[in-house]
């Protein structure tokens, strides 16, 4: 029996959809794997044939998703800062909510990622590669700390127009809330000087930065 035309494209449609699926899941896998291998041996000791080798292939195939040990590092840096992006400001920025509570949720998640291990070992290496691979640094800053500052300026900027706090320049206060929610310690943390805080004091941290910070920037007529 022929197929009409109708029907042959359906059918293209639904083989078409695995084909990419899998090309997706195997570019998941070697970013899963390449985080390992960067984290394990720095980013100038870690080979892409290490990474190959790891994900049960050739160098070949590793080089069909990515072009460079530098490429493979940048898309790793921007998948992973994405998901700490959406995980922390996308789905904890309810206008339905006091001011106050959305800030100190948004701070424990943030303060969580930033000192999670593979996060503490990954920006070590983009300060060591800084200087060599400036472009590196660039991506990072871009897909991390700018990217959050400016979903969180957004919210502040709602928050200022609805009279719930009085801000003129949200950017700055967004930098200045994350500054407070980090103080000293994440510079101790990177330098190995303490070990991670605990839930309990990443919250006390956060709670005195929304403090401060509403004391600043709190609505006039409160």
């Amino acid at each position: 029996m022929r197929l009409s035309r109708k029907n042959r494209t359906v059918r293209s449609d639904m083989i078409e959809t695995p084909q990419i699926n899998r090309r997706d899941q195997r570019r998941e896998a070697i970013l899963k794997i390449a985080q390992g291998v960067f984290l394990e041996e720095g980013f100038a000791a870690a080979s892409m044939s290490t990474i190959a080798s790891r994900l049960g292939g050739s160098k070949g195939t590793l080089y069909n998703y990515f072009k460079s040990k530098d490429e493979l590092f940048a898309a790793y840096v921007q998948d992973a800062c994405a998901k700490v992006q959406e995980e922390t400001f996308d789905h904890r920025l309810d206008d339905a909510d006091p001011v106050e509570v959305v800030l100190q949720r948004v701070g424990e998640s943030l303060l969580g990622h930033i000192y999670s291990e593979w996060a503490t070992d990954t920006f070590r290496l983009i300060i060591a590669e800084a200087k060599r691979s400036p472009e590196l640094a660039r991506i990072f800053y871009s897909a991390g700390p700018t990217a959050g500052r400016d979903r969180l300026a957004a919210y502040f900027a709602r928050a200022a127009a609805r009279g719930a706090l009085a801000i003129d320049d949200g950017h700055r206060a967004a930098e200045q809330f994350i500054g407070l929610c980090r103080g000293d310690r994440h510079f101790r943390l990177v330098l190995n000087l303490e070990p991670k805080p605990s839930e309990a004091e990443i919250a006390a941290d956060v709670s005195a930065a929304v403090k401060m910070f509403m004391a600043a920037y709190g609505p006039v007529d409160r």
